[in-house]
């Protein structure tokens, strides 16, 4: 199972894992995948500590970092002094405190549904969606033996490609469009991650099965991963009949041993089918697929709601009340519990159980290897 990239990459299998969990990049990365940490939950203090772990614990292995770099954000917040808190509109901070109060969370702080031990955090979680936030991010990766950094969301800065280019780091692009994924070539990126709208967090519209050959065909000999619906190795067979050179999974790591994810929002996933997950606004700014919820549906359909925020303001919004839902919901509570929810992408239909990570990663390279030896047979 060697692909080019599994060669410039020096991995056994051409299996990404995006994760924002470093047990989870450690264990596929042990396993011979190539694990990808998701930086955007980190200061640049906390990132080195993270990376520091991870360099510890694969032998020199590679893996990846991740950072998530939108096109565009809310200029007029971010050219405030001020914390961006300050920045959110009266009546969304109201419709959060209604939301609040509707599904009975409790735990409510002396400083309302933007004011409480979380905001700090928040705030600064806003401003690392920024090219210059990100910058910070970068910096700290590069400064570690990292084999890939990824930009998600739009075209890698000039400094960024500059700055991953002197340290020999390939850069990474995530597209959901053709369009998408010749700009993201025009500004350097090494390999372009064409996902579907299948995928888990921000996807565009286009499904994977037609996007990934239409990509191929327009950026080669650029090397292609799939992502969006992979989750299996017959899915990673699939995408890599349509020309991809690998594949790129978030979804399937989230119900693992090792995840990060919430025990009661685990739960959910488990039991959820494919038809449970919607592309909604509501978490972040910009449309980003995720369970379906009393969250998603109160903002996205509710006569109540003011309508999403764009990023970074939504994001604060949004991760600064799911603190206090969050641990609600670990309390039991039925209102948070149905407010709780994450990004998630279609599989999570065939996410029944929870496996370590390692084990995922040999379950699908088994997989593969059986649907490859069936499709030989097939044309014998």
């Amino acid at each position: 199972m060697r692909t080019a990239i599994c060669e410039r990459l020096g991995v056994e299998f051409p299996l990404f894992a995006f994760s924002h969990c470093r047990d989870v990049v450690a264990a596929v990365t042990n396993a011979g995948g190539f694990g990808v940490l998701g930086a955007i939950a980190y200061t640049p203090e906390q990132l080195d500590t993270e990376l520091t772990w991870l360099d510890e614990r694969v032998g020199g292995r590679p893996y990846g970092v991740d950072v998530l770099l939108p096109g565009k954000v809310d200029a007029q917040a971010l050219d405030r002094e001020a914390r961006l808190a300050d920045a959110v509109p009266e009546r969304h901070r109201d419709f959060v405190a209604h939301l609040i109060s509707k599904y009975g969370v409790g735990g409510a702080g002396a400083g309302g549904p933007l004011g409480g031990p979380a905001i700090g955090s928040a705030d600064e979680l806003g401003r690392r969606v920024t090219a210059a936030g990100a910058a910070g991010l970068i910096d700290v990766a590069l400064k570690h033996p990292v084999g890939l950094v990824a930009s998600a969301l739009g075209p890698p800065p000039p400094e960024l490609v500059a700055r991953a280019r002197e340290a020999g780091v390939p850069v990474a692009a995530l597209v959901g469009t053709v369009e998408h994924a010749r700009r993201q070539v025009e500004a350097g990126a090494d390999v372009i991650v064409a996902q579907g709208t299948e995928a888990g967090g921000h996807t565009g519209e286009i499904s994977t099965m037609v996007l990934v050959p239409q990509v191929v065909d327009a950026v080669g000999p650029v090397p292609v991963l799939a992502a969006g619906g992979i989750a299996s190795g017959r899915q990673m067979a699939a995408a890599m009949a349509l020309g991809a050179e690998g594949v790129w999974c978030g979804s399937v790591w989230l119900t693992t041993e090792e995840a990060e994810t919430a025990p009661a929002v685990k739960r959910k996933m488990l039991a959820a089918s494919s038809l449970d997950t919607v592309r909604s606004r509501s978490r972040t700014g910009k449309p980003a697929r995720q369970l379906r919820s009393a969250w998603t549906e109160e903002w996205d359909s509710g006569q109540e709601s003011p309508g999403p925020l764009g990023m970074p303001l939504q994001l604060l919004v949004a991760e600064s009340a799911m603190a206090r839902i969050g641990a609600a919901a670990e309390r039991g509570e039925p209102g948070a519990l149905e407010l709780a929810n994450y990004f998630v992408g279609q599989v999570v239909g065939q996410l029944d159980q929870v496996r370590p990570a390692r084990e995922v990663v040999y379950a699908m390279v088994s997989e593969f290897a059986d649907a490859v030896e069936r499709l030989g047979r097939l044309s014998g």
